[in-house]
């Protein structure tokens, strides 16, 4: 895999873009693009996260910093390319004093240490260049450092095989074009065949408009996030005039977000 097109998925994510992620991202985007609020991915960490966590493609932390741990301290690993996003994830997480690692999971990963109960892989896939297969290649390398039983977990944005607005292919167009995602060719066929190459079960579940994968045990439970679908029917003239504001509010939140990509 040529390193500039890894390089370049991340590259975007700078100090200042870093500093208004929460917002732009895990709040504009996923709720009123991908129609996966943030909260649903937060309840997958919640839900599947072990006190010794590999987290690889860390973004701001978010997640690692909502989440509560029962028992002992945790020890958590940060895996990136990005060294801003090591730095802003571990700052903002530094009660649980993580171990950094700078690196390309496309690429034969090394890391000293204990084996890890949990790998978070979360808004990733769609960032690394490639087919799905060459993207898969990141559970190879990833695999040997996790224990037995151990889960995987994540979500990613698919473009084939699930339901996008206009608006959503639209802001995936742009970011493919711009080379923030590397997702054109991403499709749920594919990843499910990815995964049953590697896993012994793929079951699915609908959530929004972002595909996500669990493993545990040895098995891969991927869930789908589709669009819910738009009932045609007639509206009251209040009802009708709410709808438009959603509209205009949905519209607003996209240039928000394009801009925050395109200038950032």
């Amino acid at each position: 895999m040529h390193k500039d097109a890894a390089h370049a998925g991340q590259a975007i994510y700078t100090p200042l873009t870093l500093a208004l992620y929460d917002q732009a991202v895990l709040g504009v985007s996923c709720r009123g693009l991908w129609r996966c609020p943030s909260h649903e991915l937060l309840a997958n960490y919640q839900r599947h996260i072990r006190p010794d966590h590999l987290d690889v493609g860390v973004g701001t932390g978010y997640f690692l910093d909502k989440v509560s741990f029962s028992g002992r301290a945790p020890r958590i690993a940060l895996m990136d390319l990005n060294p801003d996003s090591l730095s802003a994830c571990a700052k903002r997480i530094r009660r649980y004093q993580p171990v950094t690692h700078q690196c390309n999971v496309l690429e034969p990963v090394t890391f000293p240490g204990e084996r890890f109960g949990s790998l978070g892989m979360n808004l990733l896939l769609h960032c690394l260049p490639g087919e799905m297969s060459d993207k898969a290649c990141a559970l190879d390398n990833l695999l040997p450092l996790m224990n037995p039983g151990a889960t995987v977990f994540g979500a990613t944005l698919l473009q084939g095989g699930v339901e996008r607005s206009v608006m959503a292919k639209g802001l995936m167009a742009l970011y493919n074009a711009k080379g923030v995602f590397n997702n054109a060719g991403d499709s749920l066929a594919g990843l499910r065949h990815e995964l049953e190459c590697r896993l012994d079960t793929v079951s699915v579940k609908a959530v929004g408009c972002m595909g996500g994968l669990v493993e545990r045990c040895g098995s891969l439970i991927l869930f789908r996030l589709s669009a819910d679908r738009i009932q045609q029917k007639r509206l009251p003239l209040g009802a009708f005039l709410r709808s438009c504001q959603r509209s205009v509010i949905v519209t607003a939140r996209a240039v928000y977000v394009a801009v925050f990509f395109f200038f950032g």
